[in-house]
C-alpha cells in the first residue's frame, strides 16, 4: 500500500540568509515536510533568466561560445541572459540579450517554455523564446565583461553536436530539441 501523503507540499518554517551576492543569494531554510517532520533546505535564489532560439533565413541556428567559469570550460549555448534590469519584462530582456550577444536583432519573440534550471536547489526560472524576423545588426556590442563568439549550425550539425556531447548546456539542449522536432 502506498504511504505517500496526498499533500506533497513543504512549508517554510524559517529562512536564514547566509549569502547575498550581486546576482544570487543563498538561504538556509527549515521546512516542515508532509509527514510533519522538519528538514533543512539550502536554496539559491536567482532573479530568473531568458534564453533565445534564433534561426537565420538560411536555417542555421545562432549559438554563442563562451567560457563558463563555474564549469571551467567553453560551452556552446543559445544566447541568454539574466533578468537583471529592474522592472524589465522577460520578453524585453530576450530582445536585449539577443542584440547584446549576437549580431542580430529580432522583430518578434514567441514564448516557447518556462522551466526551472535546477529545481533541487535553485529557484531560477528560465523563459525560452523563439526569435522571429531576424535582422543583421553591425552595431551589436557585448557587455564589457562578456566575451562570446557567434557560431552557426545547420540541423545536421546540431544533431551531430548533440549526439557527440559537444553541447552540454541544458537550456540549449531543450531549445535545439524543440527546433529539431518542429
Amino acid at each position: 500500500m502506498d504511504k505517500t501523503p496526498q499533500n506533497l507540499t513543504e512549508t517554510t518554517l524559517s529562512s536564514q540568509a547566509i549569502f547575498k551576492g550581486r546576482i544570487i543569494s543563498v538561504s538556509l531554510d527549515q521546512a516542515q515536510l508532509p509527514n510533519g517532520k522538519t528538514a533543512s533546505r539550502e536554496v539559491v535564489r536567482h532573479p530568473g533568466a531568458v534564453a533565445i532560439l534564433a534561426v537565420t533565413d538560411e536555417q542555421k541556428v545562432i549559438l554563442v561560445e563562451q567560457y563558463r567559469y563555474p564549469c571551467g570550460e567553453v560551452l556552446l549555448e543559445i544566447p541568454a541572459g539574466k533578468l537583471d534590469v529592474h522592472g524589465e519584462p522577460p520578453v524585453q530582456c530576450a530582445f536585449r540579450e539577443l542584440a547584446e550577444e549576437t549580431p542580430y536583432t529580432a522583430k518578434d519573440m514567441t514564448l516557447l517554455y518556462t522551466f526551472y534550471t535546477a529545481a533541487g536547489f535553485c529557484d531560477e526560472l528560465m523563459y525560452l523564446y523563439q526569435a522571429h524576423g531576424l535582422t543583421a545588426d553591425s552595431q551589436a556590442s557585448t557587455d564589457e565583461d562578456e566575451f562570446v563568439r557567434t557560431v552557426y549550425l545547420s540541423r545536421d550539425e546540431v544533431q551531430e553536436a548533440l549526439q557527440s556531447g559537444k553541447i552540454r548546456d541544458s537550456k540549449t539542449i531543450i531549445a535545439l530539441q524543440y527546433w529539431l522536432l518542429n
